[in-house]
């Protein structure tokens, strides 16, 4: 070490550099980082077409449609999946109501824009917004007599801007709540460098993926088909033109390559686009060539410096393609790359864990960090970041036995001291996850759940420590209500049918039957995880109704079937009467009176000058400010069993409010609710946290041997115990010859069981052991030592 701080004294005196990274040679990730530097506002303009996009293979996993609901979503990828949710729902609202609603109930200008700007508040990985209609495809009712009219182009796009020097923003701090939304489409005539639909563009990689949709065949889009029931019991059924189906080849959704949004949000960005179906012409009177054609695209986008990359190299369980994979520094002979998440765009997300037959030295605790890795000297990376080879490996027995009676009674009466499982279930703070999992799964059913709703109604609800967990795994699916119950604030604040404009412009309509219908229904075709999505509306609230709260509901995942049923219908019933529901009374009387705690959204609005385009003029109201709920400001129920309801499964619920002015225009009121259901045995059961504030009704429920292994969950496992894994501690080694370094908690759980029933069982051997000499050789030095030192203090 004194050598080489010698030499790097002598080569700074001769005018070189010696630094702590000279060691790192150059790789792919140097290379992007080199090319999205490269790119700035100031140059976007002239600079390469080439150069405004990154390789496709830079972002890694993208959610694949066909194996949604099958493979777990892991955190570092969630984001994407949201964008891919967000995307595939707003594509299926328009589909719905452009098809639906006639001419002019369809949605106005302003409309569009809240509707954007929700997607963005409401999400806080979304940065963009848009939905772009082709030439002379978009109708609109906000003009006077624009009946069967179209305009040239019509693109409202909404992003998220930076606010800390805005003037009405005194703090002086970035809030994220400000939005800039504008139309592209409002542009000069014949200016090709503005048309997003010309390839002078040079970024609309997302629009030359659909369209322009050149089909002449009817029967070229998928169909889907939605049964409403309105209050009245009338029904209606519903055949619409939709975006592809997941089972359609490549489905819904394309990704387009990392760009940088030049002249717009002047980032790198990383999008999803999704189709808009629409009959085209309308009204000729020939239904033969008003053909089901695709005439807009809805576009997500969040920021490619948000997205983490994948440093370790292509393997099994990390298949490619990947621009970075290999880049990670872990030392291969003897540890493997493990992806972590929350790093983004930047080097060492990612730990090196021991391959299996190694251990980590006994002063290291836990797995290398690659972020420490990273920034370590030449002489800390030769000298450390690499495990010990574990000698006297084992083999696991397959040929298990009874165990004694005394030992059997002494890991049993081990486990149920430390996991605090006896004595009755209903009443102990901790629960057993394998009752709770037959309890749900075999006791109450469809078909003997009306026995418990008449005799002991209580037993259809758990408790609420039980879903423990459910904030993060349904997060994106709460905020598809937030979003929703965003956008209706923001229309119930912002727009007022009775404004006048001048010339020919005419003010959006109040919101009608067919657009909230459509909205509920576009949430649960989304998200694949909601099982239902309500907008119920408090008494008198919605215009010409005195109760409306349209259910949306699937019955089966991958069916192009829907329902709506409008639960006002069900005032006669106590139990299904919404206005009586816990979670609407609840939120209702929280915000009855005071709204403090909303948060202020701001938004620059900047619409088209007239029909035609040509330029883009701030909105008559510049900047304009809505309150709405936040994600915390929602109500999750306690886990229920939906007995003779739309799903009769257990369900969790998630409801958040809207506001709106009341009818003097001067103070805000509660309006309603938005609820989203979900399985409960989507839920994963977490056994391992044991920290005593954490109201987690299996927490510290886990089978590991405390002494020697630590309890780490495993994402994935769904509502079953055994959702974790056994990892050694530190000074502890794993002493099988395996291709895995851990012990399974679903192992753990079915040895434990078998152990309980007195049967063959090999709970007694899962676990680590003391980290002993790496090698045979050194135990051997060793004895001969101890033997040479005993035989010399016997001779004395």
């Amino acid at each position: 070490m004194q050598r080489s701080l010698f030499a790097c004294v002598v080569i700074a005196s001769i005018g070189l550099v010696c630094a702590q990274f000279e060691w790192q040679t150059r790789d792919s990730f140097d290379e992007i980082r080199k090319r999205v530097d490269a790119i700035s506002a100031e140059n976007c303009q002239y600079s390469n077409i080439n150069d405004l996009f990154l390789p496709r293979s830079t972002v890694t996993h993208v959610p694949d449609v066909e194996y949604l609901g099958i493979d777990p979503i892991f955190p570092n990828r969630t984001n994407l999946l949201q964008v891919h949710s967000m995307a595939t729902s707003r594509a299926f609202y328009f589909s719905y109501i452009l098809q639906k609603a006639s001419d002019e109930a369809e949605p106005g200008f302003m409309y569009y824009f809240l509707s954007t700007i929700a997607d963005v508040a409401a999400n806080r990985f979304i940065n963009a917004s848009a939905i772009y209609f082709g030439p002379n495809m978009a109708f609109t009712p906000s003009y006077q007599g624009f009946y069967n009219k179209t305009m040239p182009l019509f693109a409202p796009r909404a992003f998220r801007v930076d606010d800390f020097n805005d003037p009405f923003h005194l703090q002086g701090t970035s809030t994220l709540n400000t939005f800039e939304a504008r139309d592209l489409g409002a542009i000069p005539l014949h200016s090709k460098s503005s048309n997003y639909t010309t390839e002078q563009y040079r970024i609309n990689e997302w629009y030359s993926a659909w369209l322009p949709d050149l089909t002449k065949r009817h029967d070229s889009k998928t169909t889907y088909t939605v049964h409403i029931t309105y209050a009245n019991s009338t029904n209606e059924t519903f055949v619409w033109h939709g975006p592809p189906h997941p089972a359609d080849k490549p489905g819904p959704v394309k990704w387009s390559k990392p760009y940088f949004d030049c002249g717009r949000s002047n980032k790198w960005v990383f999008g999803a686009s999704v189709p808009v179906p629409d009959i085209y012409p309308r009204h000729t009177g020939w239904r033969h060539i008003e053909i089901p054609i695709y005439v807009a695209v809805v576009v997500m986008e969040l920021d490619f410096e948000r997205l983490d990359i994948n440093q370790c190299p292509i393997s099994k369980g990390n298949p490619g393609p990947n621009y970075f994979a290999g880049t990670a520094r872990c030392k291969n002979q003897t540890t493997e790359c493990e992806p972590v998440h929350g790093y983004g765009f930047r080097r060492g997300g990612y730990q090196c864990r021991c391959q299996p037959g190694y251990r980590l030295p006994k002063t290291v605790r836990s797995p290398y960090l690659g972020e420490l890795i990273e920034r370590a000297t030449q002489a800390e990376y030769k000298k450390g970041f690499g495990c010990e080879k574990i000698g006297y490996m084992a083999v696991r027995t397959q040929v298990t036995g009874r165990l004694s009676d005394y030992d059997r009674m002494r890991f049993v009466g081990r486990i149920k001291t430390l996991t605090g499982l006896t004595g009755n279930m209903s009443t102990s703070p901790r629960m057993d996850p394998t009752w709770v999992m037959k309890y749900t799964k075999y006791e109450v059913t469809k078909a003997n759940c009306h026995e418990f709703l008449k005799t002991t109604p209580e037993k259809l609800t758990l408790r609420g420590d039980i879903a423990f967990g459910k904030e993060h795994r349904f997060e994106n699916e709460a905020r598809m209500a937030l979003r929703l119950a965003n956008f209706i604030s923001a229309f119930l604040q912002v727009v007022n049918p009775d404004e006048k404009f001048a010339e020919f412009r005419v003010p959006d309509r109040s919101l009608t039957v067919d657009q909230i219908i459509g909205e509920a229904l576009s949430v649960v075709i989304g998200d694949g995880e909601i099982l239902g999505c309500g907008v119920l509306f408090d008494r008198n609230k919605f215009p010409n109704h005195t109760l409306f709260a349209p259910y949306a509901y699937r019955v089966d995942r991958n069916s192009p079937n829907f329902y709506v049923d409008d639960l006002s219908r069900y005032s006669w019933n106590a139990n299904r009467f919404y206005l009586h529901q816990k979670y609407f009374e609840i939120l209702k009387t929280r915000w009855s009176s005071n709204m403090d705690d909303l948060q202020t959204y701001t938004n620059k609005i900047n619409i088209r000058y007239n029909s035609s385009g040509l330029y883009t003029i701030t909105n008559d109201v510049y900047p304009v400010q809505y309150k709405a709920a936040e994600l915390n400001h929602g109500y999750w129920t306690s886990p229920y069993f939906d007995c003779g309801g739309f799903h009769n499964q257990w369900i969790l619920t998630y409801s958040v409010p809207f506001f709106g002015f009341d009818k003097i225009k001067s103070n805000l009121e509660f309006k309603g609710v938005v609820t989203v259901s979900m399985p409960l045995d989507r839920l994963d059961i977490n056994q391992c946290s044991d920290e005593g504030q954490l109201y987690n009704a299996f927490k510290n429920t886990h089978k590991c041997d405390r002494y020697s292994t630590r309890c780490v969950p495993i994402l994935g496992r769904r509502f079953e115990p055994g959702g974790y894994k056994c990892e050694c501690r530190q000074g502890f080694e794993y002493p099988y010859n395996d291709d895995t370094t851990y012990f399974d908690g679903q192992i753990l759980e079915s040895e434990y069981l078998h152990m309980l029933k007195n049967e063959p069982s090999r709970f007694d051997t899962l676990r680590c052991r003391i980290a002993a000499g790496t090698l045979l050789e050194s135990n051997t030095i060793t004895i001969l030592l101890l033997t040479f030192i005993f035989l010399v203090l016997h001779h004395f």
